[in-house]
């Protein structure tokens, strides 16, 4: 190989193992919107960047101390600049940049709700299994976007996505090859206005609204969705006064959201387009979903009635606002041992509690009978999760939107 070819071989492998690096970080960036082939091929080019990367880093390594006393000192100095970028670029392909920017929490540490300094009105990720509780702050949450924890003996996935405004909980177990694994979840970017997560096991990548495998050997699989609500601090220390909240790791607090977050998330670009649909890509909605229907439920209209009665197919909603004039719940208004749904009214004088027509029984916000003939009954609660509109019809194209 002669000089000249060497120094070009040196640059292409320094020019190759660079776009390693500066693909995916400039396709998998927040702000611009992501095509499903560019992502994929973006996505391909992360998981072969570490080998490819570190054979450029090789070769470049390899010209310059093959070349280094038949060269002189201009060729030997682009050639030493060939490998030095080689090389970081293969080192940098090893760092996990959006884990840098929101760093995880691998030992999620959780306190009593006397423990844990939140404002009465802020909002909290609540979920039960088995009855035991642990709370996620969206403050908190905003930042880490991700913890992976373990309720009941249940290892679980409390995710969040600022940008989109989804806060949902997902089992961590799936069956591989026949037997039940854990997987673990780290933060892999954002696809158009909406979190990515990567499980360490297989590498996959996984929609954060969605659940789904977009990317990967489970390409398609599905995490198993685990209920959830989001309640204000002050409501859910009234419903689980002796409850776990999870306490912010303190080398990170100045990064958390603001209280005014939601404010300046409102204001950020966003690169679905929804100007067909005339609704504002940034209208904060409760979506339900079932396998073959959508419903998005703009929040406002929701605190403004109190109390809705609707459908989803077929299928009866009962949607409560609770006594703290912000939290929502979704229910089924039918009981197993009762013909027929049921209909509802604002309880007098009780705010966040509602009546039924049929009984005149009195039901909490929890969906529970505290008086009258069905008390002790609960109605089935449906699961339901907040999302601004660009993201719920972008991952729900048939979605139907309430109209009041």
């Amino acid at each position: 190989m002669t000089p000249r070819s060497s120094r070009l071989a040196a640059i292409l492998a320094a020019v190759v193992a660079s776009l390693t690096l500066a693909i995916p970080l400039y396709v998998i960036r927040p702000f611009r919107p992501q095509g499903p082939r560019e992502l994929a091929f973006a996505l391909h080019v992360r998981d072969l960047a570490p080998w490819l990367s570190a054979v450029c880093a090789i070769i470049a390594i390899y010209l310059l101390l093959r070349t280094w006393t038949t060269i002189r000192i201009a060729a030997r100095t682009l050639m030493l600049l060939c490998a030095v970028v080689a090389v970081s670029a293969a080192a940098l392909t090893h760092v996990n940049i959006f884990e840098q920017m929101f760093h995880p929490y691998p030992d999620p540490a959780f306190g009593t709700a006397a423990q844990v300094a939140m404002d009465e009105t802020d909002h909290l990720l609540s979920v039960t299994l088995d009855s035991q509780t642990h709370a996620f702050p969206i403050r908190t949450m905003g930042y880490h976007h991700i913890v992976n924890d373990t309720l009941a003996g249940i290892p679980i996935a409390a995710t969040y996505c600022t940008l989109c405004h989804t806060g949902i909980i997902y089992d961590r177990r799936l069956f591989i090859d026949g037997r039940l694994r854990t997987l673990y979840f780290t933060l892999a970017g954002i696809n158009n206005g909406n979190a990515l997560l990567r499980d360490t096991r297989t590498g996959s990548i996984w929609q954060q609204s969605t659940g789904e495998a977009i990317y990967g050997t489970l390409k398609g699989r599905h995490l198993a969705l685990i209920p959830s609500d989001e309640l204000t601090f002050a409501l859910w220390r009234k419903e689980w006064p002796e409850a776990l909240i999870l306490r912010p790791e303190q080398p990170y607090v100045a990064e958390y959201d603001p209280k005014d977050w939601e404010a300046h998330i409102a204001k950020t670009h966003v690169v679905v387009d929804v100007a067909s649909t005339g609704i504002d890509p940034h209208t904060m909605m409760l979506g339900i979903a079932s396998t073959e229907n959508a419903k998005a439920f703009p929040y406002d209209q929701l605190l403004a009635a109190h109390l809705v009665e609707d459908h989803l197919g077929d299928k009866p909603l009962l949607l409560v606002v609770g006594p703290d004039s912000s939290s929502i719940r979704v229910f089924t208004p039918r009981l197993a041992d009762q013909p027929g749904s049921m209909h509802f009214t604002i309880a007098q004088d009780q705010p966040g509690h509602i009546t039924d027509r049929e009984t005149g029984t009195i039901w909490s916000f929890a969906g529970c009978a505290i008086y009258g003939p069905l008390l002790g009954k609960c109605l089935p609660q449906i699961e339901a999760h907040k999302d601004y509109w660009f993201d719920w019809v972008n991952h729900h194209p048939n979605t139907i939107v309430f109209r009041g």
